[in-house]
């Protein structure tokens, strides 16, 4: 095996640039899915479930972690997690593989968070009208932290499909069989 290609999406874009970036998308999510769905509902909003809001807001992170791991339960003896200060406050879990897996794997782990939480999140949206301004505002929050796991998934579709991908501490390596062996 040797390593096609290193990926730091992080070193990459900066955290200035990414964090930019996700504020857009949350702006732009909020504004055109509010929008669409005020066109086709009229009921008029509810805020009595705010504080409901307020415990699945802080709960989106974690569970959009915990789906992560989902696809990855098989390795879960070669996982390690750990909590990171990001800004000497923010928590940050963090999950790092310690042996290379499928391409094909890593980017259903990557995507899976995405799908789930925001097709629920879109649902939710639908069937209680009432609440559509909470579950828009969770979209987009959502659509947010994806953007990371989206700037990975960018990288990998380019890679051999029969490619493993391994984390070090200089990000993402995709490892590809050597042609002489």
């Amino acid at each position: 095996m040797h390593c096609w290609k290193t990926i730091n999406v992080q070193k990459q874009y900066g955290h200035d640039r990414i964090f930019l970036l996700s504020t857009i998308i949350v702006i732009s999510v909020f504004s055109v899915f509010y929008i669409v769905l005020n066109i086709f509902k009229e009921d008029p909003l509810s805020d009595h479930l705010f504080p409901l809001f307020l415990l699945v807001f802080f709960m989106i992170y974690p569970a959009h972690k915990l789906l992560h791991f989902m696809p990855l339960f098989s390795y879960r003896k070669s996982l390690r997690f750990s909590i990171e200060k990001q800004y000497s406050f923010l928590p940050v879990l963090s999950m790092r593989i310690h042996e290379p897996i499928l391409k094909s794997r890593y980017v259903f782990a990557l995507l899976v968070p995405f799908i789930l939480l925001n097709l629920v999140l879109i649902i939710g949206a639908i069937m209680f009208p009432p609440f559509r301004h909470y579950f828009s505002i969770l979209l987009a929050y959502h659509c947010g932290l994806c953007l990371i796991d989206l700037l990975y998934v960018k990288h990998l579709i380019h890679s051999p499909k029969t490619a493993l991908i391994e984390e070090t501490d200089k990000g993402f390596e995709i490892l590809v069989p050597s042609s002489n062996q």
